[in-house]
């Protein structure tokens, strides 16, 4: 009876802890969500509602099942960069087949205690791994400042204002007041002057909007098995995209659940993540949803922004269902150069500049090595665009370098 009353104490402190700074990072979290999910949708050759479904099932039910508390999951592009072949090959149908396999795997993943493994990445691969990721945010960023600036002299300088803006303000409020986020305060801040922008020039502000990136409004997804018939053909289809789905969902869940651990200081229970990521990507494939894991870049905006406990996933999720159902014309009327300065602000701030100072000071042997794998792992993780090639070779290269310098000392020492 007292371990089952402590259990109930632990998930509550996790519901009440910093309950104010879990709001509030909830709904910047919210809205750092869509852009991403959107664009990964449009990848996969889907309605962009798909993957906004996906958004609400993960940050929802997460909140309740999950093992780590403030890491965001949602319709994810390493998932989607997996399932454009099945799509473009066979169609949605079996989409949702492969995605609902892909759940069970992960549950099985996550009775076998797989999340235990995390402990054994070594410190140069993480450092490398979140080095590279901050890299990836901002080059993604600049890509989406090329791809989705308004071609006109006009449009070029407002979306550079409203990016200096957003920065200017997330680096600049927080000297005036800390009780609300200042991402929070750049995203409407920057709406507002685009929409005075917007009536001062009849009605046009020359900057994309959310709105632009795709339709926002659709029905209500219910439960019902796949089109599909599912049988041996089937599952010939759809059993290695299932079996990438999990493996690839699970690395990078895994692996933001480390980072979200270390920058709050606090443990979490990998395996009941693993679980509760198989459980969601299931359930997204019962209601014709894309799959989904946790989300890196908007985990690190949700910590940055003061989220530290289940409440900020789950009003995360709360705000993109209110937003779809009722709000999608103040959700539309965002522009992408608000977000993009969040997300260029977040890549700033994720990028160990200490870290990258440490690597050439350190002359030892030892040290050598663990910068020529925190350099390859960064290099390798950013040239081809995945985080799991470039664990995988940094940790191989790791455990190479290893040997050789145990090697070295026992011969140094006859």
């Amino acid at each position: 009876m007292r371990m089952f009353m402590n259990v109930i104490k632990r998930e509550l402190g996790q519901w009440r802890f910093h309950l104010k700074g879990d709001i509030l990072a909830g709904i910047v979290s919210a809205f750092s969500v869509i852009p991403e999910v959107i664009g990964f949708t449009i990848v996969a050759g889907v309605p962009p509602i798909y993957g906004l479904y996906t958004s609400i099932a993960f940050l929802i039910l997460l909140s309740f099942i999950g093992g780590r508390p403030a890491m965001v999951s949602a319709g994810a592009g390493s998932m989607a960069v997996v399932v454009v072949t099945l799509i473009a090959e066979h169609g949605t149908a079996y989409l949702f087949w492969a995605v609902l396999l892909a759940g069970i795997f992960q549950i099985v993943l996550g009775l076998c205690r797989v999340g235990n493994l995390m402990r054994y990445v070594p410190a140069p691969v993480m450092a490398g791994f979140v080095d590279a990721l901050a890299i990836i945010i901002f080059k993604s960023q600049i890509t989406s400042l090329l791809e989705n600036t308004v071609v006109t002299t006009g449009g070029i300088g407002k979306m550079v204002l409203f990016i200096g803006i957003a920065l200017a303000v997330i680096y600049l409020f927080p000297k005036i007041s800390t009780a609300v986020p200042s991402t929070l305060v750049a995203l409407i801040l920057v709406t507002a002057v685009s929409v005075v922008i917007a009536l001062i020039s009849g009605g046009n502000s020359d900057v994309r909007m959310i709105a632009d990136l795709g339709n926002l409004k659709g029905s209500w997804p219910g439960f019902h098995l796949p089109a599909a018939p599912f049988n041996r053909q089937t599952l010939g289809i759809i059993f290695p995209y299932a079996l990438s789905l999990a493996f690839v969902g699970l690395l990078e869940t895994m692996l933001t659940n480390q980072v979200v651990d270390e920058m709050t200081k606090s443990e979490s229970n990998k395996n009941r993540e693993c679980v509760g990521q198989g459980i969601v990507n299931i359930i997204c494939g019962l209601v014709g949803a894309m799959p989904g894991c946790a989300m890196i870049g908007q985990a690190i905006t949700n910590v940055k922004s003061g989220g530290r406990g289940r409440m900020s996933t789950f009003v995360a999720g709360v705000i993109l269902t209110f937003l779809l159902a009722v709000g999608s014309v103040i959700l539309g009327i965002i522009p992408l150069a608000a977000l993009i300065g969040v997300m260029i602000f977040v890549s700033i701030t994720t990028f160990n500049w200490k870290n990258l100072i440490g690597m050439f000071s350190n002359r030892s042997l030892k040290g050598v090595f663990e910068t020529i794998v925190t350099i390859m792992t960064v290099v390798v993780t950013v040239a081809s665009n995945n985080l799991a090639y470039g664990v995988g070779i940094g940790i191989g290269l790791y455990i190479l370098l290893y040997f050789l310098h145990r090697y070295i000392r026992l011969k140094r020492m006859r």
